[in-house]
């Protein structure tokens, strides 16, 4: 992907309210769109849109109270996960569509993202919000490398949102959260925000914690003001 910066896109004709309120719980709103402005919009104020459980649904936009976050500084790695890394090779945003579409396979557990989430991040990616995090096995013995594994999310200055990640070969995705992490901290920029959305007892044992709604709300406004996340050139 080219180095240039983001393009901004035209503004939503949304107003999402703010999610700072004691008496909401993780869903905030219901309705509005998917396009590039109206997703921008929408985390910036610290939502994140999830499709309803039927097509026809409205659109479901979430502020959980109970943020899970990865800080930097946080990620476990033990000694098997190092040697694992040995075997893959970290690139950015060679294959966006194939890294969301493995996201999305149907057949995978608790499996949430659409036709309108996929087209949605394909749009933002295009613009250069939307970033891969990708895997590839090192291709030796003749053989060549291989998507084993990545994330994807949005970038918003300091603020890197994972929206979901996915494996083919043991210890991939991990593998690319190790890399995501090196990126967001190859800088030394103090308050880039990992926002993973909920801690589940799989991102706990990497490291994830959960904070208080009104507590990312306050990191969030910090790390939009940060310098854009430096990503890698790779091809």
């Amino acid at each position: 992907m080219s180095e240039r910066s983001p393009v901004e896109p035209e503004p939503s004709r949304w107003v999402f309210g703010d999610p700072d309120d004691e008496q909401l719980d993780d869903l905030v709103a219901l309705g509005a769109d998917l396009s590039p402005g109206t997703v921008l919009a929408a985390y910036r104020r610290g939502l994140f849109p999830m499709p309803g459980t039927r097509r026809r649904d409205p659109l479901h936009w979430f502020s959980p109270v109970q943020r899970g976050v990865l800080p930097l500084d946080g990620l476990r790695v033990p000694r098997s996960l190092r040697k694992s890394a040995k075997h893959f090779e970290i690139r950015v945003d060679t294959c966006f569509d194939e890294v969301v579409a493995a996201c999305a396979d149907p057949t995978r557990d608790g499996g949430w993202i659409d036709t309108r989430i996929r087209e949605a991040y394909g749009d933002l990616h295009r613009l250069g919000w939307a970033h891969s995090i990708e895997a590839w096995t090192l291709g030796t013995d003749g053989a060549a490398p291989r998507l084993a594994g990545g994330l994807y999310g949005l970038a918003i200055g300091g603020l890197f949102a994972g929206e979901s990640m996915f494996h083919r070969e043991r210890d991939a995705s991990k593998v690319a959260l190790m890399g995501l992490v090196d990126i967001l901290g190859a800088d030394g920029v103090a308050g880039r925000l990992l926002d993973v959305q909920w801690q589940t007892d799989h991102l706990a044992t990497l490291g994830v914690v959960e904070i208080p709604r009104s507590e990312y709300l306050r990191r969030l406004a910090v790390a939009l003001e940060l310098p854009p996340i430096a990503w890698p050139q790779t091809t």
